[in-house]
Formats: structure tokens, sequence, C-alpha cells
């Protein structure tokens, strides 16, 4: 993605409406809902696998979930980021106050992103959660079906750094069967050996291109290039990953969808 496409997209991805029939995620002000933390449907990132509205059922898009948790339920209905207000009392769950983004997405069915929108939004269901699957369901029936999401493998996907900010440029990818990692650290492309085991990946040293870029980007990837030649901690949680290493260097990234 361009560097101007990626601005209208993040543009659009910050412009927060209600739903009423369009698709983000706004924070709510004040605290009078509440989701209680032992909830077994609270805490956990929930991939949406159908939904069905008026007695007609369609399968989701990868990228729709749902995650309740602290008086929120935030999540993406495939294409569009949504956040809500959300009370859970037993069985029931409660949705109020939902904001969504509008984007356009190319290769998203956009009727799926409208029927899952409005069933979800400003709606109360009884969940059921049976296993790794959670059913929400509304008082005229209308269904919306989820399983928990496993935490993303580290290796084969395609992690953009998030932390430091680099416009979504800078990325890497491991690869366990090598044992390596590549990518781009925004300006210029890396590759280096990469072994990982328990908890701890031990990268060489980084072989990267020379081009000069804006001095932000030059910033950034000094940054990243801390990481190589030395013992990084990584934790995956969902489709975060966290890279430390032992001088203190922090990085962030997300799984691609």
């Amino acid at each position: 993605m361009d560097r101007q496409k990626q601005r209208i997209t993040l543009t659009a991805a910050a412009m927060l409406v209600p739903v009423v029939a369009a698709c983000g995620s706004e924070k709510a002000d004040g605290g009078s809902t509440s989701v209680g933390a032992g909830k077994p449907v609270t805490g956990v990132r929930w991939n949406v696998d159908s939904v069905t509205a008026d007695g007609r059922t369609q399968k989701a898009p990868t990228g729709a979930h749902v995650t309740i948790d602290k008086g929120r339920a935030e999540g993406s209905f495939g294409c569009n980021n949504f956040g809500a207000e959300a009370t859970v009392d037993g069985d029931r769950v409660r949705l109020s106050k939902t904001r969504a983004t509008e984007m356009a997405c190319e290769n998203k069915p956009m009727e799926f992103e409208q029927t899952l929108a409005r069933t979800l939004s400003d709606q109360e269901f009884r969940a059921r959660v049976a296993g790794d699957r959670l059913t929400l369901t509304t008082e005229r029936g209308d269904t919306v079906r989820l399983t928990k999401a496993g935490d993303t493998p580290l290796s084969g996907t395609r992690w953009t750094v998030t932390t430091p900010r680099t416009d979504g440029r800078a990325h890497l990818t491991f690869d366990a069967k090598k044992g390596t990692v590549s990518g781009s650290l925004g300006c210029n492309k890396v590759n280096a050996e990469a072994t990982v085991r328990d908890g701890d990946i031990t990268l060489g040293p980084a072989a990267t291109t020379r081009m000069m870029c804006e001095d932000s980007l030059m910033a950034d990837e000094k940054t990243l290039l801390r990481l190589f030649d030395g013992k990084l901690k990584y934790e995956v949680d969902h489709r975060t990953l966290t890279l430390t290493s032992q001088n203190g260097t922090s990085v962030r990234a997300v799984a691609e969808q």
C-alpha cells in the first residue's frame, strides 16, 4: 500500500459514526456499564463465523471479530472497526451506543458487513458458550456464531510494526524452518538468522540494504536495528507480537489480516 492510500485509510478509520445502517471504535464517556470479569464471554477475542438474520445465514470474512471486556465491546465487522458500550448480566449481553468507521474495502463482502452491523448494534442477546464456541441470539432469533481465537503463529506471519510508528512500512516475517527473519525496517530491507526457543528469539547481525529515507524513518530504523545481534523475549497475544531486547528496546507488531 502506498503512503497516499494508507493516509486515506487511516483518516477514514479515525472517523467514527453512530451505526444506523452503516458500519470502529470510540471510547465511551463515563463507566455506568460493567462487564463481570469472571464471565466466560469476556476478555476473549471471538472470531465471527457466521450471522443468521431474517432466516438467512451468511459466512463471515476473515477478520470479523468481537472482544467484550471492561464495559466495552470492540472489534471488526470484517472491514470496518466498531465499538460499543457493553453490559453482561448472567447469560444476557447488552450492546449500546454502537459506533463504527465508514470505509469501503475491496474484496470484502459489504452485504455481510451491513447484516452483522445491524445485528450487533444496540441489541440485547442471550449468550451461550459451549467449549470454544459462543452464540449470541437476539429476541427475534437472529444469531451470531463465534469461535474463540487462538494466538497467531509467530512463524509464517507477516508482522506489521506499530511501535515505533513507521506508517505500516516496517514488517517482519519469521521462518522457523529456515531459521531466518526477513522484512523491512521502514526504509531498508532486512534479513538475519533467527533461532526461536522457549519464549526467546536469538537474532544474528542484520543484513540490510543501504537506502536513505526521511529522518523520521531512519530514526525508527535505528530503533528496530537494536533488536538484532542478540536475544529477545517475545510474546504473542492474539494478533499482537511484542519483542523485547536485553538492552530494553521494545517493539510491537500486529499480524497482517
